[in-house]
This record gives C-alpha cells, sequence and structure tokens, in this order.
C-alpha cells in the first residue's frame, strides 16, 4: 500500500525536491508526495510541484490576511484552518504523513491537535543538533558559535513536531563537523546537501513506524 505525504514549504522547495526525487524508490518505498501546502505565494517550491511527473496539487495559505480577519487570535485561527484544509483533502491526498520541509511557520496546539487526534504523524527539519539553536538562523547562530570557539559541530536532525519549538522527539540526527576557515555560504551549502538526504530518510523511517504502530 502506498504511503501519502503532504509536505508544508515557505521558499524555494529544495528539501521538497529531494522527496520528489525520492518517492516511489528505494530510499523512499511505496511513498508518493500528494499534495504541497505554502505560506507564501511565491514560494518557488509551488513550481517545482506543478513541475513533477505527474504534477503535485498545491494549495497556498498566507497568514497575513488573518492580522486582520482575526485579530484576536490571528495565528490560532490560521492553524485551524491550515488543520481544516489538510483533514478536508480528498481520500487521494489524505496524508499518512505531514512534512515540514523549510515551513517557517511555528505550529500550534490550534494546528497540532486536530492533527494528533487525526492520527497523522508530522515531522520537521531542522539545521541543528537537538537542544541547540532552536528556531529560526540555526546555521548562521551555529557558524557564528563556532568562531567564538564555543562549538565544534552542529548537524541536522528531523524530528516530530510538538507545541515546544524543535523540542520533538528526534528521528535522524547527522552531525557537522565545521572545517577550520569556512564560510558562512560554504557551511550552508553543505548542510542543505545533508537535509537532502535526512528528510528522506527521516519521512522513511516516520511512514515505518506509522506502519508498525510504534509512532
Amino acid at each position: 500500500m502506498t504511503s501519502r505525504i503532504v509536505v508544508l514549504i515557505s521558499g524555494s522547495g529544495s528539501n521538497l525536491q529531494a522527496l520528489i526525487d525520492a518517492a516511489s524508490t528505494p530510499t523512499l518505498p511505496n511513498a508518493r508526495i500528494v499534495h504541497v501546502i505554502s505560506n507564501r505565494k511565491a514560494a518557488y517550491g509551488l513550481t517545482r510541484a506543478a513541475n513533477a511527473s505527474p504534477p503535485i496539487p498545491t494549495s497556498y495559505h498566507g497568514f497575513p490576511p488573518y492580522k486582520t480577519s482575526h485579530p484576536e487570535d490571528p495565528r490560532g485561527s490560521y492553524d485551524a484552518d491550515l488543520a481544516k484544509l489538510i483533514l478536508a483533502l480528498p481520500e487521494d491526498q489524505y496524508p499518512d504523513l505531514i512534512v515540514c520541509a523549510g515551513w517557517m511557520h511555528i505550529l500550534s496546539p490550534k494546528f497540532l491537535e486536530p492533527i494528533d487526534a487525526a492520527g497523522i504523524p508530522i515531522i520537521n527539519l531542522h539545521p541543528a543538533l537537538p537542544g541547540a539553536f532552536d528556531g529560526a538562523g540555526a546555521i548562521e547562530r551555529a557558524w557564528e558559535a563556532s568562531k567564538k570557539g564555543e562549538i565544534t559541530e552542529t548537524g541536522v536532525m528531523i524530528h516530530y513536531v510538538i507545541k515546544e519549538v524543535d523540542r520533538g522527539e528526534p528521528i535522524i540526527v547527522k552531525k557537522v563537523q565545521f572545517k577550520e576557515g569556512e564560510s558562512l555560504e560554504d557551511l550552508t551549502t553543505r548542510i542543505h546537501s545533508i537535509e537532502h538526504v535526512a528528510i528522506v530518510e527521516g519521512a522513511n523511517l516516520a511512514l515505518d513506524s506509522k506502519r508498525s504502530g510504534s509512532s
């Protein structure tokens, strides 16, 4: 039976592309990307989905309108509607797994609770080691810490999403040693290449865990 993956993106979608390329191959067997949701209308990841063969259905779910339409709780209302959008997808797009791949929005309980109640695991890619550099700018902050001699390594992890940002149970952890004199740009490029492998491995393990009933 083929597992269905919904991917949440905000930008260029290079990690989405890694998932698209791996789906239904030995690195991500019996799985396909069934829907891509972006919170940015101009995200190139939407083009990647459209260019896939066959094209992957997409949705745009933007946050700014909620600041005026739901001023009392824009984030909660946005997240609740995002959950409704996913749970209302047609059967052939209804997810067995949700992957946050460069999704630049912190998901609140208004999203997490209904998705958890539906039994759908959510995983996220974070370019840091567990417990280090939670939140945005992790690569830059780790690079700066290395320049100060505070750390000798950083990493990439795939973890389950919980309400505490970047604190869910790790699925995949890949350590990255700093190189003497390496620029931030070079480190970023190196970490992105590791991300593309890790996100596929993490999705595969999360699906395996769900199939075996241990997630």
